[in-house]
C-alpha cells in the first residue's frame, strides 16, 4: 500500500534532480545579475553611446580624431605623464604597504588586528577631495612642512612643493596606499604559516625564509595590488588636479576640459577611449602574468612529481 506513494516522491524528486541539472549554471550564477544590471548601465551603455561620438566627425564615420592624437606630441605627453605618474605612484605604494600589510597578518596580535585594520581603513571615510585639500595646507608655503622647516633653521626661505609632480605623486599614494595594504594582507592571510615554520626548522634565516616562501607566495596579491592601484591613479582628476594646480596635466584632467570647458565631445569621447583600451591593456598583461606564473608553477611540480 505505501510502494505508490515511495515510488511518487522518488519520481518527484528525480524530476526536481533533472530540473537543477539544467538549472544548475543558472543557479549558479544569479547572484551576479545585480551587478552584471549595474556594470551594463553604468558601464557599457556609456561606452556604446561614447564610441560613436569619437569616430563621428559632421554626421559622418572617421578615424580624422584617432590620427589627430596620434600625431600630436601634446596628447603623447599627457599620457606618458599619466602612465609616469601613476608608476612611481605605485612603486611606492608597494614599498610602503607590504611592510605594512606584513605587519597586521603576522605580527600584530589577532586582538588587536581589528584595530590596526581601522586604521589603515579610516582615511577611506573621507571624501577624496578633503584629502587633497588637507596636502594644500600640508605642503603650501606657509603650511606645516616649511613651517617646521624654516623653525628648525634648515631652510631660509619657503620652499615650493605644490603644483609640481611630486606634489601629485605624494598626494596619490596618500589616497591609494590603503588599496594596495589590504590587497595584499587579503593574500598574506591565506599563506600557509607552516611553510615558513618549515623553512625556519631546515636552517633557512627569517629573511631567506620571506624571500624564498613569503614573498614569492604572496606575489599574486602584489599584481593585484599595484593593477588596482596603477589603475585608480591613471584614472584620477581630482588630486592631479588639485596638487598639480594644472600645470601638469593627466589624461583625466583633459578629458573633463574636453566635456565641460571646451566642449569638444568628440575629442574627449577619443581621449576616454585610449584611457579605455590602455587600461584593458594593462589587464591583459595583468592576466598573461598570472597565467604564465601558474602554468610554470605547475609544470615545476609536474616534473617533480
Amino acid at each position: 500500500m505505501t510502494m505508490p506513494a515511495v515510488t511518487s516522491v522518488i519520481d518527484y524528486e528525480a524530476v526536481a534532480s533533472s530540473r537543477g541539472g539544467r538549472l544548475g549554471p543558472l543557479r549558479e550564477v544569479w547572484p551576479l545579475w545585480p551587478g552584471l544590471v549595474l556594470l551594463v548601465l553604468a558601464f557599457a551603455l556609456p561606452l556604446l553611446l561614447i564610441f560613436p561620438e569619437s569616430v563621428s566627425v559632421k554626421g559622418r564615420l572617421s578615424t580624422a580624431i584617432y590620427r589627430s592624437i596620434a600625431r600630436d606630441s601634446y596628447y603623447w605627453s599627457v599620457i606618458g605623464r599619466s602612465f609616469w605618474l601613476s608608476l612611481v605612484s605605485t612603486l611606492i605604494c608597494l614599498c610602503l604597504a607590504y611592510p605594512v600589510a606584513y605587519y597586521l597578518v603576522r605580527v600584530v596580535r589577532p586582538s588587536r588586528a581589528r584595530f590596526a585594520y581601522m586604521i589603515v581603513i579610516a582615511p577611506l571615510f573621507t571624501s577624496a577631495v578633503i584629502r587633497a585639500m588637507a596636502w594644500l595646507t600640508i605642503l603650501g608655503r606657509r603650511g606645516i612642512v616649511n613651517d617646521a622647516l624654516a623653525y628648525l633653521g634648515l631652510i631660509a626661505e619657503p620652499l615650493r612643493m605644490l603644483y609640481t609632480e611630486e606634489a601629485v605623486v605624494v598626494g596619490l599614494v596618500y589616497i591609494m596606499i590603503p588599496f594596495m595594504v589590504l590587497t595584499i594582507a587579503a593574500v598574506l592571510e591565506n599563506v600557509d604559516g607552516t611553510l615558513e615554520e618549515a623553512s625556519r626548522d631546515l636552517g633557512a634565516s627569517p629573511w631567506v625564509t620571506f624571500w624564498r616562501v613569503t614573498f614569492p607566495l604572496s606575489v599574486p596579491g602584489v599584481l593585484a595590488g599595484c593593477f588596482l592601484v596603477f589603475a585608480l591613479c591613471l584614472s584620477s582628476y581630482v588630486t592631479p588636479a588639485l596638487l598639480g594646480g594644472g600645470r601638469h596635466k593627466v589624461i583625466a584632467m583633459l578629458i573633463f576640459e574636453q566635456f565641460m570647458r571646451t566642449f569638444n565631445w568628440p575629442l574627449g569621447a577619443a581621449l576616454a577611449c585610449v584611457l579605455l583600451i590602455a587600461t584593458l591593456l594593462i589587464v591583459w598583461g595583468y592576466n598573461r602574468a598570472l597565467s604564465r606564473r601558474f602554468t610554470t608553477r605547475h609544470r615545476v611540480a609536474g616534473a617533480a612529481a
